[in-house]
């Protein structure tokens, strides 16, 4: 299967709100892998990974994420995998 994959950035009140959990269920419920990690500048990165109308669907969804979020901002960059797509999604 081809991947699609982006590296998102989201801003907002997105630290210690159950933000990378509930991206982390959404992401598998979609049949994705990748990450979502807490940056030290209060964002959260998120990279999706999988077919391109469900890495959409899960990327349209990080502007409501969790239910304690507040998301101000989701800047999103397409990337190409150099070693292929992770196997998993992972919270860190």
């Amino acid at each position: 299967m081809e991947h699609y994959a982006i590296k998102a950035r989201v801003s907002g009140r997105v630290q210690g709100v159950y933000y990378r959990r509930a991206t982390q269920e959404r992401a598998r419920q979609a049949g994705l892998t990748g990450h979502a990690l807490n940056l030290a500048d209060g964002r959260v990165e998120v990279l999706l990974c999988g077919p391109r109308e469900d890495v959409r669907g899960v990327a349209q969804w990080l502007w409501q994420g969790s239910p304690g979020a507040e998301v101000s901002d989701v800047a999103i960059d397409e990337i190409d995998l150099e070693r292929g797509a992770p196997v998993d999604f992972t919270t860190g």
